[in-house]
């Protein structure tokens, strides 16, 4: 059976509008229906056409839906910024473009707003720069947490001789290639067990509940962009107290994904909610807020730390599949979490901090931050720096967009560096190159004051989403969790 295709004229003919729903519904069918016949695509988009409001939470057709469904007027009143917002510190401040300062200048101006800072591995995003930290009196924004809710590093070390990723490169290779899936809709023909999936919040708010069945089948996925699993030399140079691993070498599994399209679809939704009940003028509407003693932001927190418990449970299922295969239980796992709200005091008062691809980096708090395909990552231990808000970065931070590193970057180049630093690549293209992400080394060094390290990881069999980026213009949502 030969893939679907559909016309913008067949589109208008059974009535749908001029106008940016016909691509989208092109892409999307095209996309998520190509192996059904073009009549039972058809009836489905007469459907969706009939009764858009019907399919406002599908986790597949609400692109289309929400395209023909009509524009709510915002019902709050329109709030100003402040004119001058709260002092905020900037680390790496020779790394960061001006797109992601202008974002946090702006967000430092909301009335809610009570501290705040920029790591050095800073980039725009939407609402909050990616990197952005922010601190609120009792209110949460759902972009400032960002789309893919809970986004996490995980990484597990086994005492094991990391010269057998050499030596068994078939079997490690094979391990993470069953392990898990790759791309935006990757789902699981048999979903994992997990107590995560009988979480409340599943079955009290309407929203989740029509996610539910997909994001059962999603569990244990690791998505698109930047995401990744790999295997790799854990280094540690001395024993850490708090780390607790005995100086030496050891063979590492480290992920990074998110809380796929369940966190996706939290973040659109509550974000148009609040977009409706506070009105901000021009770009800063994607900082609208919720109240924590509203309905509405007592449902976003509710679901927001359903999406974070999910995150951390897909990476679970793979390290503990991989740990069975390995015949071992870890020495010691890592893990971190960003794109996330916490209630943390705040001179002595409660406030709630989001980190948009920021690491918590509390007093003797482990995480990951890592580098490239080729770049060493490192364990770090965070030393509470307040004038971070107790803050590191998430990573190395892209130096150049998909588009442009898919442009400037060659194959022949890629290969070179993989061969240079004796990296196998699973998957991965041009848009993830070494070349396009800033010097891990750089980052590093602006952050002294907001880190210790205490291990270095070293990639050395990575496997990534291999699938293109896509040629069509991008959602928020997809642009953001790619790394964007």
């Amino acid at each position: 059976m030969g893939k679907l295709k559909i016309q913008g004229k067949e589109l208008r003919a059974i009535g749908y509008p001029e106008g940016p729903v016909i691509s989208i519904a092109m892409n999307v069918m095209e996309k998520n229906y190509k192996h059904h016949k073009k009549e039972e695509a058809m009836e489905i988009l007469k459907s969706v056409l009939a009764a858009p409001v019907e399919y406002k939470n599908d986790a597949v057709l609400a692109l289309i839906a929400e395209q023909l469904m009509p524009k709510e007027t915002a019902e709050g009143a329109g709030i100003s910024l402040n004119q001058t917002g709260i002092q905020f510190n900037v680390f790496g401040a020779e790394h960061i473009e001006q797109g992601a300062m202008h974002q946090m200048y702006m967000a430092a101006k909301l009335p809610v707003a009570v501290a705040g800072a920029l790591m050095p591995d800073a980039h725009a995003g939407y609402g909050l720069p990616i990197g952005g930290v922010l601190a609120t009196q009792d209110a949460v924004i759902p972009y400032g947490v960002g789309v893919d809710i809970g986004c996490r590093m995980c990484l597990s070390v086994f005492d094991i001789d990391p010269k057998e990723l050499v030596q068994k490169e078939a079997f490690f290779t094979r391990e993470i290639h069953e392990a898990t899936l790759f791309g935006s809709g990757a789902q699981f023909k048999q979903a994992s067990e997990h107590e995560v999936m009988d979480d409340k919040a599943f079955f009290e708010l309407p929203l989740l509940k029509n996610l539910h069945g997909r994001a059962w089948k999603q569990l244990g996925t690791s998505g698109s962009g930047n995401h990744f699993v790999e295997f790799g030399v854990v280094d540690i140079a001395k024993k850490d107290e708090v780390l607790g691993i005995e100086a030496g070498v050891y063979l590492g599994l480290l992920s990074h994904s998110g809380s796929r399209a369940l966190g996706a679809n939290i973040a659109n939704y509550y974000t148009k909610i609040a977009k409706q009940k506070r009105r901000l003028p021009g770009e800063s509407n994607n900082l609208a807020w919720l109240r924590l003693d509203e309905e509405e932001g007592i449902e976003y927190w509710m679901a927001m730390n359903l999406a974070g418990e999910y995150a951390s449970a897909c990476h679970h299922i793979i390290h503990d599949k991989i740990s069975k295969q390995l015949g071992r239980k870890p020495l010691k796992r890592v893990e971190n979490h960003h794109n996330f709200a916490w209630k943390e005091t705040w001179e002595g008062n409660e406030v709630i901090v989001h980190r948009k691809g920021a690491t918590p980096a509390g007093k003797g708090i482990l995480g990951i931050i890592p580098g490239s395909m080729t770049a060493d990552g490192f364990i770090v231990k965070g030393k509470g720096e307040t004038a971070a808000v107790n803050s590191a970065s998430h990573g190395a931070g892209r130096l150049m967009s998909r588009t442009k590193a898919m442009q400037s970057i060659t194959h022949a180049a890629l290969k070179n560096e993989l061969a240079r630093h004796g990296v196998k690549l699973l998957g991965g293209g041009l848009d993830e190159a070494p070349f396009a992400y800033k010097d891990i080394n750089l980052v590093m060094q602006s952050q002294k004051q907001l880190v210790d390290v205490v291990g270095k990881f070293t990639p050395k069999i990575v496997k990534m989403d291999g699938t293109a980026p896509k040629p069509w213009k991008k959602t928020k949502a997809e642009a953001e969790i790619n790394g964007e």
